[in-house]
């Protein structure tokens, strides 16, 4: 990620951030959409709902947790700037027309003294943002099926992809290799990191359709 602008730029004349969050809020909700739509379709009326499911989920997974970030460090004392990464934006759009989303949408860089604990809590919030997210997804999927307001049907898809989507960017980003926030979470405590990791894996992957789908009906039942 060190290609698409130099540090020195990052610090010495910083962009403005609103205008860097919001590219990569538009970059990632357009890929995602055109993912969930399906090239051949983009002109039907489907491809304007996945873009509103995509901006509130998508787009919003992604800019919260590099606020989260961004929040922590600058809480911290150090310096702290979003920037997105243009060129893998657009080739996530590009890719995106092949039926693959894969994003890189940009990351927040941060200089400073800081302890090991610190750099591990800063990398730890944007994984633990997206979990939480997934987590109040999945809480508000229960009065929209019951209360069944206006909009059901867009408001369940949201709270469903909402709580799949960051579910998986969360343990996504755990892995701990390379630049994933996983490796300094790891490298600052490891008990930290399994019991994210395993928060992770428990709503990615333990808790099936089948089995949501059954906790739901059960809910509806007791009232």
């Amino acid at each position: 990620m060190r290609d698409f602008t130099s540090i020195d730029d990052i610090f010495s004349r910083p962009r403005d951030e609103n205008i860097e969050l919001l590219k990569m809020w538009a970059g990632t909700t357009l890929a995602f959409a055109i993912v969930q739509t399906g090239a051949s379709n983009l002109l039907s009326s489907t491809f304007f709902v996945n873009l509103v499911v995509a901006a509130v989920v998508a787009g919003v997974a992604f800019v919260l947790h590099e606020l989260a970030h961004r929040v922590v460090a600058r809480s911290y004392g150090a310096e702290a700037h979003f920037i997105a990464n243009d060129r893998w934006l657009l080739l996530s759009i590009a890719i995106s027309f092949f039926g693959l989303f894969i994003a890189a949408p940009g990351a927040v860089w941060h200089r400073g003294l800081l302890t090991m604990r610190q750099s591990g809590i800063i990398a730890l919030a944007g994984p633990v943002t997206n979990l939480v997210l997934s987590v109040l997804f999945l809480l508000l999927l229960f009065p929209v099926v019951i209360l069944q307001p206006p909009f059901v049907d867009l408001l369940v898809t949201i709270c469903y992809v909402g709580f799949r989507f960051n579910a998986w960017i969360g343990l996504f980003n755990m892995i701990p290799a390379g630049p994933f926030d996983g490796a300094k979470v790891l490298a600052w405590d490891w008990r930290v990191f399994a019991v994210t990791t395993a928060v992770g894996v428990g709503l990615s992957f333990l808790l099936s359709d089948d089995l949501l789908f059954t906790l739901i009906q059960t809910f509806v039942r007791l009232l």
